[in-house]
């Protein structure tokens, strides 16, 4: 018995390492990611500074990438493996309506997009 309490409490331990939920930082929009979509997929903010928690909730890997109206990249988060989560900050976005996307391969085209608008 003692045993097994040991190795409960260890477990326990060791679920607090790497990408969990519960790591979101104050202040940050929380982004799930699954096969195809974001939620939420319009998301609304004031200029400045973005900081946003994704949450890989499928079973591929995502990204989170932002792109203007004029079609440029202005940032891309690292590629976050299924189960896993990230920060990704942005230090200064402009006032403005954007694209968020996933840029793996077909990702975009089955649907996984989204509007960011910054106030």
């Amino acid at each position: 018995m003692k045993a097994l309490a040991l190795g409960l409490a260890a477990a326990a331990l060791l679920a607090g390492c790497g990408g969990s939920g519960s790591n979101q930082p104050a202040g940050s929009t929380m982004v799930t990611m699954t096969e195809f979509k974001f939620a939420p997929s319009t998301i609304t903010m004031p200029h400045g500074k973005a900081v946003f928690f994704l949450v890989n909730s499928g079973s591929q890997q995502h990204d989170m990438a932002i792109r203007d109206s004029t079609g440029n990249r202005l940032a891309v988060s690292e590629l976050v493996s299924a189960g896993d989560s990230v920060v990704f900050t942005i230090n200064n976005i402009d006032t403005g309506t954007y694209t968020i996307y996933c840029t793996q391969q077909g990702h975009e085209a089955s649907g996984m997009k989204g509007t960011l608008t910054v106030t």
